[in-house]
Formats: C-alpha cells, sequence, structure tokens
C-alpha cells in the first residue's frame, strides 16, 4: 500500500509539472514586436547641457537642470528646460536673446543625459554570472546582454530562458534559446532589444533532465 501510494504521489507531481510547463505563458517561435520608436530627446531634471551662443562665448556655459526644472542663463534669467526638446530650448533662447543681440544662434545640447538613466535600460538577471541593468544602446541584441551579464552560469537553463517585452497589450514573455546562440550559432531568437527589455534565465530543473 505504502509503495502504491508513493508511485500515485509521483505520478501527480509528474503531471502537474508537466501541466505547468505546458500552460507556461511564453510565446515560442515568434519574434518579439518591437514596440519602440525612436523619439526627440526631452531634457529632464538632473540633466547637464551646453549651451552655446555663436560669437559671444560669455552668454554660453554648461547648466545643469535643477530640481524646479529652471537653468539659469545670462541676459535671459532662469529658463524652463524640463520637458522641452534641445531645439526647443534653443529657439526659445534665440527668441529671448533677440532683444538684446542681433540674430543671435543658440545650440542646445545634452552632455549627460542623467534623467534617463534607469529610463532606458536593459536587464538580465536569474542564471547569469552577474545579473546587470545597462543602458540600452541602439542595435543591442540578447546576446549582447547575456555577455554583458558575464555569460549564463553553470545552473542556467539557457534554452529556457524568457524575454520579457512592454507591448501596447501589457508585458508579452517570448522563448529564447540563449544555449542555440551560444553552442550552434542559431541566431534565431538573437532579438534586437529595446528599451525596458528584461531577460530571464531560469535554473536548471532535475525533472527535465537538465543535470
Amino acid at each position: 500500500m505504502k509503495r502504491y501510494s508513493l508511485v500515485k504521489v509521483l505520478s501527480i507531481v509528474l503531471t502537474l509539472l508537466v501541466v505547468g510547463c505546458a500552460s507556461s505563458g511564453s510565446i515560442k517561435g515568434q519574434a518579439p514586436e518591437l514596440t519602440y520608436k525612436k523619439q526627440p530627446y526631452v531634457i529632464g531634471i538632473g540633466d547637464v547641457l551646453m549651451v552655446d551662443v555663436w560669437r559671444n562665448a560669455e552668454l554660453s556655459r554648461t547648466a545643469v537642470v535643477r530640481p524646479d526644472g529652471f537653468i539659469t542663463m545670462p541676459l535671459m534669467g532662469d529658463v524652463r528646460s524640463e520637458g522641452r526638446t534641445p531645439a526647443e530650448l534653443a529657439a526659445i533662447m534665440s527668441s529671448a536673446l533677440k532683444k538684446v543681440i542681433k540674430n543671435p544662434e543658440v545650440t542646445v545640447s545634452v552632455t549627460q543625459p542623467v534623467s534617463t538613466a534607469y529610463q532606458f535600460r536593459v536587464r538580465a538577471m536569474g542564471q547569469v554570472n552577474q545579473p546587470v541593468s545597462i543602458a540600452y544602446v541602439e542595435g543591442m541584441t540578447v546576446m549582447d546582454l547575456v555577455l554583458a551579464a558575464g555569460g549564463v552560469s553553470p545552473f542556467g537553463a539557457a534554452n529556457r530562458s524568457v524575454l520579457n517585452r512592454l507591448t501596447e497589450k501589457g508585458y508579452k514573455e517570448y522563448e529564447i534559446r540563449v544555449r542555440d546562440i551560444l553552442e550552434k550559432g542559431d541566431v534565431t531568437t538573437n532579438y534586437l532589444l529595446q528599451p525596458g527589455d528584461l531577460i530571464t534565465i531560469p535554473e536548471k530543473s532535475i525533472w527535465r533532465g537538465e543535470f
């Protein structure tokens, strides 16, 4: 009786595991939807700006956007910068300087985009050698992020990795086969990344024969 009970319990456990695997929310064989659209940079609090007034070095300077969203400039006083693109801010400054300078030409560039430090990032966690959260760079792929995380740990089930991406319909999970990319050169799932992406590599499972 005890032997029968043990077999029955193991059967139930295995059934639950199979069902759990079958009901995984990850999407297999489908490339992730690219929802990121490149937009003009919008200045935020903490950003470091370089304001250059052509042929007027005394009016040109580096400024940090204060918590109130303003920077202070010669002849202009406090100028709201937060929420504007560099081009919009340059146009506003040029208009303000027309009262004292003939045909002013102002250029605004963001030298340190501090405000987006955590908005435009990609992350890798789980069974990687070094979990990372790094700045997104256009053209970055799944493999670039995995390598930045030091590769897959010895305990990682690389071919069951998941890419989490925010879409218009909410977060979706896409299957990525990292081991195939690394060992077979199969780049089918070496997808392009976009800001906000998260790669998770699960731990190997004895029930799947992965040890």
